[in-house]
């Protein structure tokens, strides 16, 4: 946990040096954009060493070198295209099964996407990295690495979809899919999230999702049938987290009162929610109104599954392609509090929500479902025997 912990120290202290909206000036490079890619450099170094040199250190590390031997052995796996390829290609050029190899390779991607779009995206990079590393989201890359690398790709798609750019995004994410199918669901909902709601229509969409409720059994059977591998297995019992929960009625409420603030303000005097001019006016302020209701329409959406759908399997993983939106969107609620006494409180606030949530997180760091405790290197350890080699 002490490594854990001074990793972080470490990295955030790297990030405060960051100004990801430098000033720009033709034909030179300034001392802040040196700066940045100096400790963002190292930042990614320090992150990305710590992953690649971990040996049996996540909740499925031996479950996942399981299927890459059968993978390498033409046997049947539950995983994607894409996973297989990738395993193929670098046990191939490597001349043995060299899993470690391929978790350094995803770690690498990985890490690259999820900084380059905090960097592209966040208001304030160094709360944003903090939030980053404080939630837990980077210590989770330890576990199911597909499905962190196709939350990565989510993330930066974001992007595309504020830009109307919608060929790109849905390159992207077909692409990413082929690593992780459950990709494929942030289609229908970054683009749901997209959308001018109006009052009327929320109310609509708070009826349907109490059919989660009254045809709890036709769910599941769609489920088993886009995901035959849970049938019969534990993942069918669904569960939820209060946790999360919190935290997105706590993003929502600190939105609600930022709009307030700023009406009180008289920036978006007349505003019928969810539409209304930007409180920057202009065609930046349009791109920023649009990014405000698009990430509350996310966190929205992900109180809802949570609270209606907590029955489906592993409803969380599903979330997080909503509530990964908290670490830009927090930066960006802070600056749009007028008055810069409150503007500290919050961040003050939320700084210590944080480090709250960081602690409790750390403190459950070796349960099952996690396991990232005790942390141990290839260095020092040789690898546990797969089932295959007991068999």
């Amino acid at each position: 946990m002490i490594l854990y912990i001074t990793v972080t120290a470490v990295t955030v202290l790297a990030a405060c040096m960051v100004n990801n909206q430098p000033v720009i000036q033709p034909y030179k490079i300034t001392r802040q954009q040196m700066c940045n890619r100096v400790c963002i450099l190292a930042v990614f170094l320090i992150l990305f060493a710590l992953s690649a040199c971990r040996l049996n250190v996540g909740n499925d590390y031996t479950k996942y070198v399981e299927f890459m031997h059968l993978v390498n052995c033409d046997a049947y796996v539950p995983t994607e295209i894409g996973f297989n390829l990738v395993v193929r290609l670098i046990y191939g050029l490597s001349g043995f099964e060299n899993y470690l190899l391929v978790f350094a390779v995803y770690a690498f991607v990985t890490l690259l996407v999820f900084l380059l779009a905090m960097y592209e995206q966040s208001d304030d990079f160094p709360l944003t990295f903090f939030l980053f590393m404080a939630l837990g989201y980077y210590f989770q890359t330890f576990s199911t690495v597909r499905y962190y690398l196709a939350l990565a790709l989510a993330f930066y798609s974001m992007k595309f979809v504020l830009r109307r750019q919608w060929g790109r995004f849905f390159i992207l994410i077909l692409a990413g899919s082929l690593f992780h199918k459950s990709l494929l669901v942030v289609i229908p909902l970054y683009f749901m999230a997209s959308l001018p709601w109006k009052k009327w229509q929320l109310a609509l969409g708070g009826l349907f999702c109490t059919t989660f409720l009254l045809f709890r059994d036709f769910y599941l059977k769609v489920v088993v049938y886009l995901y035959p591998t849970y049938e019969e297995t534990e993942y069918l019992e669904g569960s939820t987290s209060y946790i999360n929960i919190m935290r997105c009625l706590g993003v929502l409420g600190m939105a609600l009162l930022v709009l307030r603030m700023q009406n009180g303000k008289g920036q978006d005097a007349g505003r019928d929610m969810p539409q209304g001019a930007a409180a920057s006016g202009g065609e930046a302020g349009e791109r920023e109104d649009r990014s405000f209701w698009f990430y509350f329409y996310l966190n929205l959406g992900a109180l809802a599954l949570y609270v209606f759908c907590s029955f489906l399997p592993i409803i969380s993983r599903i979330g997080y392609y909503l509530t990964i939106s908290h670490i830009v969107f927090l930066p960006m609620l802070l600056k749009r509090i007028p008055d810069a006494r409150r503007r500290k409180l919050f961040r003050l606030g939320i700084v210590v929500a944080a480090i709250l949530y960081f602690c409790i997180y750390m403190s459950r760091a070796g349960d099952d479902g996690t396991l990232i405790l005790p942390y141990k290197t290839f260095f020092f350890n040789n690898m546990v025997n797969i089932p295959s080699d007991v068999s």
